[in-house]
């Protein structure tokens, strides 16, 4: 790829990455690429981003089994924001347990309203440690 057919890591070593459902189009999270974990996704077709409290690659599901496997990767016209339509493995892309991490809705009154059910308790998967 040539520096105008790829995301643009030089302004910030670290983008932002949205992943989407494959099929149907829902958000499932947001996270942070950095240009080793959009090579490897790349490579291996499964999503990997960089985890900021971590400091480290974070290979989705690496913990869980709820694995990202990527269908189609796209970057907006600054080249500087990633949109991977994803399959989910496992039916929740949120570590809370919920299928997106956009499950909470402000509703008219200013009222927050959780929509959906978990898919998954994460004191199972995880134990004490989330994220």
């Amino acid at each position: 790829m040539s520096n105008a057919d790829r995301p643009d890591f030089s302004k910030t070593p670290l983008i932002p990455a949205i992943a989407q459902d494959a099929v149907t189009g829902d958000v499932l999270m947001m996270a942070w690429m950095n240009e080793e974990a959009f090579q490897e996704t790349l490579k291996t077709r499964r999503a990997v981003y960089y985890s900021r409290s971590r400091q480290k690659l974070w290979r989705k599901g690496e913990q869980s089994g709820h694995v990202q496997e990527l269908k189609a990767l796209y970057f907006d016209c600054d080249a500087d924001t990633l949109l991977l339509k994803v399959h989910q493995v496992g039916g929740a892309a949120c570590h809370t347990g919920y299928r997106s991490c956009f499950f909470r809705r402000i509703d008219d009154a200013g009222q927050v309203v959780t929509e959906g059910e978990r898919v998954f308790d994460p004191e199972q998967v995880y134990g004490t440690q989330t994220g």
